[in-house]
Formats: structure tokens, sequence, C-alpha cells
């Protein structure tokens, strides 16, 4: 169990996967007869989660009645959640700043994506030490860029390739530190592109190697899979 929040950005628009789910957001894609995210809730109160920030712009009703009537059930007692609807997008990066700055947070925080599932991921993250960020070995990096590093820190992001290579990825769980975020002009900032990168450059932050299945749900094979998959291990 942790008292660190845990910040899901969960307020992008979808676009690859409207193709098969147009009617609910991402996050709420239909796996089995329940929402994609209360497998990933699930998960993540079983690795020690109790403080829930969601951070929310399209469809965000249907996302917060989701959650509403979620954390209403006896298995999250003890939990809290929060939301924060954002006007425009802010990008993760802002997404993350604007969080810290309305909820005055000022300790390390853990932050993740709604849309990928990494089972051992944030068990993992939770007992980690200082700033750091999962990383997972896939066979074809080329959707996500590689992750370069020496032992545990991290040297550099390598961009996508029009070639299929196996590699390590960013697996999208941070450990952060809110320091990183204060310098935030209320404009469009992301994490991936921008904060990372700087904090790269001054050794401030390390990777986690995670030995897991790695899905992200953002493309309709992708999604698929997952449905599969649950069906498989009848979780």
């Amino acid at each position: 169990m942790t008292n660190m929040p845990l910040l899901v950005l969960a307020g992008g628009f979808g676009t690859r996967l409207q193709s098969v789910v147009h009617d609910v957001p991402k996050p709420l894609a239909p796996v089995h007869g329940r929402p994609f995210l209360a497998y990933m809730l699930d998960n993540w109160r079983d690795a020690g989660i109790r403080d829930f920030v969601f951070l929310l712009h399209h469809r965000a009703e249907q996302i917060e009645a989701f959650l509403e009537d979620q954390f209403a059930q006896p298995s999250f007692e003890g939990c809290s959640c929060r939301s924060i609807i954002e006007a425009q997008p802010l990008g993760t990066g802002g997404s993350l700043a604007n969080a810290l700055a309305e909820l005055a947070i000022e300790e390390t925080f853990l932050a993740t994506n709604a849309d990928t599932w990494l089972p051992a991921g944030m068990e993992t993250m939770v007992k980690a030490d200082g700033q750091a960020m999962a990383i997972t070995h896939v066979e074809n990096a080329n959707r996500y860029g590689r992750v370069q590093f020496d032992k545990n820190r991290i040297i550099a992001f390598e961009e996508k390739q029009n070639q299929s290579e196996s590699g390590w990825i960013n697996a999208g769980i941070y450990r952060l530190n809110p320091h990183c975020l204060t310098d935030w002009d209320g404009s469009f900032l992301s994490l991936e592109a921008e904060i990372l990168p700087k904090l790269v450059k001054s050794g401030a932050i390390r990777a986690i190697k995670i030995d897991c299945a790695f899905i992200d749900i953002g493309v309709p094979a992708d999604y698929e899979y997952f449905q599969a998959m649950i069906a498989e291990q009848g979780i």
C-alpha cells in the first residue's frame, strides 16, 4: 500500500480505436461485459494504490459516471477518487502539471495512461525509489520508439522506425517529483517529447524493467488481442 497519488491520463480522443469503439471513450472500451478501465482499476488497487486522480477531457462525463459507480463498490473501500476535467487538451505533461497545481500535490507521485495493460508494472513502480520510468521489451518497437539505456540509466529515446525491430520501450508508468513540472506556463506540453528528455539529460530519472505482457489498446488489433487474452485467462 502507498500514500502516493496515482494520476491517470484519461482525456485522449482515442481516434485510432473509433472504428470499433465509437460510443464510449477509449478507457471504457467494453471487454467481456466490463469497461477496460475496470480491469486497470482492479490491478492498480491490488498493487496498493489508494489515492486515484483522473485527468479527463473527451467524454469526461461518461468516465466520471463509471468512476462514481466503481468507487462505491465494497472492493474500493478506503480508496479515494478525484477527477479534473480540462476545458481543452493540455498534452500529457500539461495535464499532469495542471493537476499538481490544482490539487497542490507536492510529494512524489505516480502517473500512467488509462489505455495500457502492464499487469506487473504498477506494483513494481510503487516499490521503486526516486524518479523512474517503466520500460518493457516488445517484439515490434517501431510503433513506440525505443529506449536506450546503460544498466538502469536512460541514455536516449530513439524515434519510431519504419522497420519492425524488437526493443525496450517506454511502458507508460512513471514515478516523478512535482518539481519537474513547476515551470509550466499553461500551454500544451508533452511529457514524452519535452519533460522526459530533460530528465534524461540531467540524469534525474532511471529505467525500471518490467517483464510482463504489454498491451496498448489504442489500435483495433491490440484491443481485440486484449479481449482474447482476458477470455483465455478468465480474469
